[in-house]
């Protein structure tokens, strides 16, 4: 094994089932001191339980792994915070991230209720966000740190009855490309796992039984290994599924620059088929002020040429 995790700790969150626990096998196969976090609750985010987090930190240890169980609510932030001190006042240290847990509550917007959708925003996006605020401090003290948020192609791409699900996902992304930029200087990587497997949270979707053999957990498992590896990209998307590994990106169309008598509704919408037009070349940006920077510049040459 090239990649390996020797001397570092790891801590996973919703860790005791399905995907989070294969990433928690698969780092501690490679080296990794793992804390296994799953507060142990229901598939919509009810009660608690320490039993699968701590059957998958004795499976680790069982295999010759080192392994803690932790049983912290992430939306709890007092909770979380004793977390990350348990984790250094065991360890010293904590080098990566994974930000895995999840509840699902899928109805149509028409029929989902609001406690429906903050339940959900609360555990993906902000659960996510309180746990990476807390260990975010230690990663900038010890110049290093690999963060990986899970997304999901219903948040990229989108996918009926799971409106709250979607927003929190596509929210995670804007998360990652902020503390990218935040923690370059401590070379702190920041990447999101977009990933499809058959798992307790799928299994109802009555997928037929050959298609859910290939996506097993496992097959996922190798995307997060190298998204917190030594060697890692940062502000990387990258989806994984039944042995496939793409990476998604979000580019901008070369559009349309309106003269100031030309900037109507109308006038727009006349020549909306150019501005989504994407044979004319697209553009990737490092940053929101990448943007802005080239429209002021677009502008200014488009001015002057008129």
């Amino acid at each position: 094994m090239t990649i390996r995790f020797d001397d570092r700790v790891a801590l996973v969150t919703g860790a005791g089932n399905g995907l989070r626990r294969a990433h928690a096998l698969g780092l501690a196969a490679r080296g990794a001191t793992v804390v296994v976090n799953d507060l142990g609750g229901t598939r919509d985010g009810q009660g608690g339980s320490p039993v699968a987090a701590q059957a998958v930190a004795d499976e680790i240890i069982a295999a010759g792994g080192k392994a803690m169980a932790n049983g912290a609510n992430i939306t709890d932030v007092d909770a979380v915070q004793e977390m990350i001190v348990a984790i250094k006042d065991a360890y010293g240290r904590l080098d990566i991230v994974v930000n895995n847990a999840g509840i699902l509550r899928d109805k149509s917007f028409a029929k989902m209720t609001m406690d429906d959708f903050d339940a959900v925003i609360d555990v993906h996006l902000r659960g996510s966000a309180i746990v990476t605020h807390a260990a975010w401090p230690l990663l900038r003290e010890q110049t290093y740190g690999r963060v990986v948020f899970t997304t999901s192609p219903s948040g990229l791409y989108g996918n009926f009855g799971q409106s709250n699900y979607s927003a929190a996902k596509m929210g995670v992304v804007g998360l990652m490309n902020t503390l990218h930029m935040e923690g370059a200087k401590y070379d702190i990587r920041v990447n999101c796992l977009a990933p499809t497997a058959f798992t307790r949270m799928t299994d109802d979707l009555g997928m037929p039984e050959p298609a859910a053999k290939t996506l097993d957990p496992e097959s996922v498992t190798p995307a997060v290994v190298y998204l917190v590896s030594e060697d890692a990209p940062s502000r990387t998307i990258m989806s994984a599924a039944a042995g496939s590994f793409t990476v998604t990106q979000l580019v901008e169309t070369e559009g349309v620059w309106l003269p100031p008598e030309a900037r109507t509704a109308d006038d727009l919408a006349a020549q909306f088929a150019k501005v989504q037009d994407r044979s004319s070349g697209e553009r990737l940006y490092a940053n929101a002020g990448e943007q802005t920077t080239y429209f002021v510049t677009r502008a200014m040459a488009s001015q002057s040429a008129s």
